[in-house]
């Protein structure tokens, strides 16, 4: 676990390591860079994990749990926000069931957390959590990335998913996402992306998702411009910012909302 400069939680945790690419949204993934350094780095857990194809890094598909690190949250007594597998997707479908029930185990041991899990397969999240027929733990956020209108239909598979705080991350936004219904998301991320190889965002694209979050309720958050300003210049992320309608938007779901 190790703390973090990504505005919307406070620390990371990554009991499974690697992944493999599934959508446009995975093209430029910072995870598969990183993991390219920390193999370069000698640590054993990211050995293996990327090739290279041209001048870029990306997955080669070999996924890894990490029994020691389900000892990590436990160590923490300070309540956190914490970013459940930065590095992965726990819901890859080489992730075992029985260790995403391994990880359960140690959020539910730990309620002073708050655990935020991201996935771009929520098709698997709603069929594993469906299958166990148990009430949803409510220090578990569970949320789907939807990165254009191709994959908003994630949207309806999170909704499936029993979760106390169910989330979008529209990050990194590459493409308007349309008309989406919204109801029973809580929380709506939004950003652009980073990096020499980042493409562009556009305004209208934002717009029309913090205005489907006013209507349904959604507490919305804009994390970044990205490498591309409003002005669609290219500068670096700091540069850019992370101002949207002339204020910075930080807004959190409610804990105590439905399930």
């Amino acid at each position: 676990m190790a703390e973090t400069d990504i505005e919307w939680t406070d620390a990371t945790w990554n009991p499974v390591a690697g992944c493999s690419i599934v959508s446009a949204g995975c093209t430029h993934c910072y995870a598969m860079e990183m993991a390219r350094r920390l193999d370069a780095m000698g640590i054993e857990k990211y050995s293996g994990l990327v090739r290279r194809s041209g001048n870029r890094t990306i997955w080669n598909g070999v996924v890894r749990e990490d029994q020691a690190a389900l000892a990590i949250p436990a160590r923490w007594s300070r309540p956190r926000k914490i970013f459940v597998n930065s590095m992965s997707d726990l819901f890859h479908e080489l992730v075992s069931e029985s260790f995403i029930a391994q990880v359960w185990e140690v959020m539910e041991n730990t309620p002073r957390h708050h655990y935020q899990i991201l996935t771009k397969r929520p098709d698997r999240m709603a069929h594993v959590l469906q299958s166990w027929n148990k009430a949803p733990l409510q220090n578990v956020w569970l949320g789907t990335s939807v990165e254009n209108a191709s994959v908003a239909g994630r949207i309806d598979m999170l909704r499936g998913v029993p979760a106390s705080i169910r989330f979008i991350s529209f990050e990194p936004l590459i493409g308007s996402v349309g008309d989406v219904d919204l109801r029973g998301i809580d929380w709506a991320i939004v950003g652009g992306e980073s990096g020499r190889f980042a493409r562009p965002i556009r305004e209208a694209w934002i717009d029309e998702i913090h205005d489907q979050c006013s209507v349904a309720g959604t507490a919305f958050f804009f994390k970044q411009w990205g490498t591309w300003g409003k002005d669609n210049k290219k500068r670096s992320k700091k540069a850019n910012g992370r101002e949207y309608r002339g204020r910075v938007w930080d807004q959190m779901p409610n804990t105590e909302q439905r399930v």
